[in-house]
C-alpha cells in the first residue's frame, strides 16, 4: 500500500487545528503538623483566608491563619487519618453553604447536607459563610417589635427587629426555652427562622425539632445542628453556616430570626 505524504500532512494539520489544550495546575502543600481539629501545611502561597482545601483523603479543611511561612488549616471532617507529610490542595472556592427556600423545613449539617433523611437538597445558590456586615449608614434604624410570646419578656425588655438580644444566665434556668418560644411564636409574623443547635446531643436536638414540627413553627424554620460528636471545627462554622442560610431571605426583603443554641 502506497503512503501518500499529502493525505498524512493534512491529517496531521486537521488534528493540530482541532487540538484542545487541557491544562489542569493545582497549587499543593505539605501537611507540617497536625492536630486535634486543625493542621498547618507549607507550599500553599497563593490561598485565600477561608479557602476550602482539599486533603489527600478526602476531607476538607478552611484556610484561617495565613502566615508567611505556612497556612492554618480547619478540619472539617474526620482528621484521624491525615498524617504529617500528607499532601494537600487548594480549589480555589471559598467555604459557603447552599441557600434557598428549599431548606426551609429541613435539618442540616454546617455544610447544608441534609441530616433528616427527607431526601437530597437541590439548589445551586450559595453564600459564602463569611461576608462583610453592612455599614452603618446602609441599616435601617430599629423601628418594629420582635415579639417572644413571653407577656412578662415582651412588656420589660424592648426587643426590636434588626437587633442583637444575649439571653445569658446559669445552666437549667430556661434560656433554650425562651429562644425556642420566640421561634413559635413567629408563625404568621412573615419571619424566616433560622435555629442552630452546637454541640447538643443528636436526641435533644431531635426533641426540639419534633417540638417545632408540633406546633407548625418548622414550616418557616431551618435547623443548623452541629451536634457535641462532631470535630470541634464544625461545631465553629455551623453558626457562621446558619447565619449565611438567613441572610439570603434577609436580603431578599424577608425578616429572619437567628437563634443560637449551645
Amino acid at each position: 500500500m502506497a503512503i501518500n505524504a499529502q493525505e498524512i500532512s493534512a491529517l496531521i494539520k486537521k488534528q493540530i487545528e482541532n487540538f484542545q489544550p487541557n491544562y489542569d495546575v493545582t497549587e499543593t502543600g505539605v501537611v507540617t503538623y497536625i492536630g486535634d481539629g486543625s493542621a498547618r501545611a507549607r507550599g500553599l502561597d497563593k490561598a485565600m483566608s477561608g479557602e476550602l482545601l482539599e486533603f489527600s483523603n478526602g476531607v476538607y479543611g478552611m484556610a484561617q491563619n495565613l502566615e508567611s511561612n505556612d497556612v492554618g488549616i480547619i478540619i472539617l471532617g474526620d482528621f484521624s487519618e491525615i498524617r504529617e507529610g500528607d499532601e494537600v490542595k487548594r480549589t480555589g472556592k471559598i467555604m459557603e453553604v447552599p441557600v434557598g427556600e428549599v431548606l426551609i423545613c429541613r435539618v442540616v449539617n454546617p455544610f447544608g447536607q441534609p441530616v433528616d433523611g427527607l431526601g437530597e437538597i437541590k439548589t445551586t445558590a450559595t453564600r459564602p459563610v463569611e461576608t462583610p456586615a453592612p455599614g452603618v449608614i446602609q441599616r435601617k434604624s430599629v423601628s418594629e417589635p420582635l415579639q417572644t410570646g413571653l407577656k412578662a419578656l415582651d412588656a420589660l425588655v424592648p426587643i426590636g427587629r434588626g437587633q442583637l438580644e444575649w439571653i445569658i444566665g446559669d445552666r437549667q434556668t430556661g434560656k433554650t426555652s425562651v429562644a425556642i418560644d420566640a421561634t413559635l411564636n413567629q408563625k404568621g409574623q412573615d419571619t424566616i427562622c433560622s435555629y442552630v443547635a452546637i454541640g447538643q446531643k443528636e436526641s435533644t436536638v431531635r426533641t426540639r425539632v419534633e417540638t417545632h414540627r408540633k406546633y407548625g413553627a418548622l414550616e418557616y424554620t431551618i435547623v443548623v445542628t452541629a451536634s457535641s460528636s462532631q470535630p470541634s471545627p464544625l461545631l465553629y462554622i455551623a453558626p457562621y453556616a446558619g447565619v449565611a442560610m438567613a441572610e439570603e431571605f434577609m436580603y431578599n426583603g424577608n425578616h429572619v430570626l437567628i437563634v443560637d443554641a449551645d
